[in-house]
């Protein structure tokens, strides 16, 4: 958790208005995150944070790039991600079961005096990895040794699958 200390922000010394925060995104940061989709990456996040009476509003742009493996040749590749988001920090006395379900506004008793942004930052990386990871995406080309490697094992698993076959499915192959 000590590489998570710098992404808390005390905004209780802090004048009503906008305050900007930088963060730096490496490996250390996804490491501390148990079954992290993402595993390494170089970002930068910028953290506009606009102080008001009632509620903070957040507004965050992340930037960089992070390491996925390819779906098709499993190999390393480089995914850049771009994105902006926001988020609106909501001050209450006594926190309630029903402000609690708001998925769109998070609540904070009054009496807090930091707010960590590090959860929130890594939820907008994780949900812009793409659901399909592939090295053209990020205009590499896929490993071409691995990709015949792979052609070559599933040919032998093909020809295995012909040779055992049961003859009790002889009558149902002719029905294609």
């Amino acid at each position: 958790m000590k590489a998570l200390k710098q992404f808390s922000i005390p905004f209780t010394g802090l004048k009503l208005g906008k305050h900007n925060f930088e963060f730096e995104i490496d490996k250390s940061f996804f490491d501390e995150f148990e079954h992290s989709l993402v595993k390494d990456g170089k970002l930068k996040a910028e953290v506009e944070l606009d102080r008001q009476e009632t509620m903070l509003v957040l507004s965050f742009r992340i930037a960089g790039t992070i390491k996925l493996n390819c779906d098709t040749c499993l190999s390393d590749f480089d995914q850049p991600i771009e994105l902006e988001e926001r988020q609106i920090v909501k001050f209450v006395e006594a926190v309630e079961e029903d402000e609690i379900e708001d998925l769109e506004i998070i609540v904070l008793p009054r009496k807090e005096t930091a707010i960590d942004v590090a959860e929130l930052i890594y939820e907008f990386i994780t949900v812009a990895v793409p659901f399909i990871n592939k090295c053209e995406q990020a205009g590499q080309a896929c490993d071409e040794q691995m990709l015949s490697t792979l052609n070559k094992l599933a040919a032998g698993n093909e020809e295995k699958e012909e040779q055992t076959d049961d003859p009790r499915w002889e009558a149902l192959k002719k029905l294609k």
